[in-house]
């Protein structure tokens, strides 16, 4: 018996070696074929994944891909991520010669949630980089002499190089864009309309959605802190005496509890929610009142954890008749992340969040769902995905006395309007 599997051992051992083999034979050929440029674009694409410190010393491809096998972004039998890197940088050549794929059956499969590992807020500085003209590089570095030291932005520092050093700075980040998009805005309006295209995609949904729902509807942008505060206010103040409720998205940055406005001044959450309180707003005291906030609530990826299935009983509570309510009752919040965690865009729909919570209002309003079942499906279909290589998880506070069921029109269907 021994002699029977012995060899069998061995061939399987060789098999092993000899896709390990493959494996580097095929990075060494691809990396052969990339020049510095687009080893630059590579790491620069691969910033959420490998930290600048880490590729500081990788002044070749295959240095690189190196450190891409010790993060485990690729490992034999698994190069999806440097197929998505390839794709992004329009080497469609290597793409297929070495990986067998193609740009076609790359756009299917990035088109599946959690796929790109690439972020849409690293897809959008890459795109402008790429789109930069030599001049317009110059004009962005001299507007930035008093942002960033002068060795930072001399003629031989690429636009990849400068957006890495405005990160590190805090210049740009992923939920404020504000100062690249005053820059650009001065001689390359184009880029900045990206921008804009890239921070406002949620908006056209959430307009689709609610002129369905036939509410009407107010648009206020580039609010400072101090304006977002009044304008909740002066809301506050009106006569609703003849509404069922009252809406309110606030799409903006935002620290722990806090929203900020343009100015990058923050105004508390607790503080507009007040203005709504039964006492200050008493046209609505017993109205439902609703505010969904898609701001992130800290600069850290919300990690994952593995869990076992659970199967959990219904509870319910007996409803007992009151003759007054608490001043805070009525109210619903619903969060696009819980504290202290950031939050995600996809660059072609906008805020996964809002994005989300719309296509369930769309499903499942017609089937007369109540708010909290589709927020609860909300919070399901968002803390599925993985986002940048973290989670997100949107957060329900209620203080609704009753279930609330949106009233929908008797055409049950949307007409989507087209990108």
């Amino acid at each position: 018996m021994e002699e029977v599997c012995r060899p069998r051992s061995i061939e399987r051992s060789k098999s092993s070696c000899e896709m390990s083999s493959d494996f580097w034979k095929l990075l060494f050929d691809i990396s052969e074929a990339l020049v510095t440029e687009e080893l630059a674009a590579l790491k620069f694409l691969s910033l959420e994944h490998v930290p600048v410190r880490k590729q500081e010393d990788t002044k070749e491809p295959k240095a690189f891909f190196e450190v891409l096998k010790e993060k485990g972004m690729i490992e034999v039998g698994d190069l999806f991520f440097l197929k998505e890197l390839l794709y992004r940088i329009n080497r469609m050549d290597l793409l297929a010669s070495h990986l067998g794929s193609s740009r076609e059956e790359m756009e299917r499969e990035l088109q599946v949630p959690g796929m790109a590992k690439v972020s849409a807020y690293r897809q959008l500085l890459y795109g402008i980089a790429e789109n930069l003209t030599a001049e317009d590089v110059k004009s962005v570095k001299f507007l930035l002499q008093e942002k960033l030291p002068k060795n930072k932005l001399r003629d031989n520092v690429s636009m990849l190089k400068v957006l890495v050093e405005m990160e590190r700075n805090g210049i740009i980040k992923e939920d404020d864009l504000t100062m690249l998009k005053s820059i650009l805005k001065a001689f390359r309006p184009d880029l900045k309309n990206k921008i804009d295209n890239y921070e406002e995609k949620t908006k056209e949904a959430l307009k689709r959605v609610f002129k369905w729902l036939q509410f009407d509807t107010v648009e206020y942008m580039d609010l400072e802190a101090n304006q977002i505060f009044a304008k909740i206010k002066e809301y506050s103040k009106k006569d609703h005496s003849n509404m069922d409720c009252f809406v309110c998205f606030i799409l903006s940055h935002g620290e722990k509890n806090k929203i900020k406005g343009v100015d990058n001044e923050l105004v508390n959450i607790k503080d507009l929610l007040s203005c709504f309180s039964g006492s200050n707003c008493p046209s609505l005291a017993g109205k439902p009142k609703l505010f969904f906030i898609q701001a992130c609530q800290g600069y850290v990826g919300h990690p994952a954890v593995a869990v076992k299935e659970d199967c959990s009983g219904h509870l319910e509570t007996d409803a007992i008749p009151l003759l007054s309510i608490p001043d805070q009752a009525d109210v619903l919040v619903g969060m696009a992340t819980v504290e202290d965690f950031e939050c995600y865009r996809c660059i072609e729909t906008g805020s996964v969040y809002i994005q989300c919570l719309c296509d369930k209002m769309e499903l499942l309003c017609p089937l007369r769902k109540d708010l909290i079942t589709i927020l609860t499906e909300v919070n399901k279909e968002v803390g599925r995905l993985i986002l940048n290589g973290w989670k997100q998880m949107p957060k329900i506070t209620s203080t609704l006395r009753k279930q609330f069921i949106f009233q929908i029109p008797q055409c049950q269907s949307i007409e989507k309007q087209e990108n």
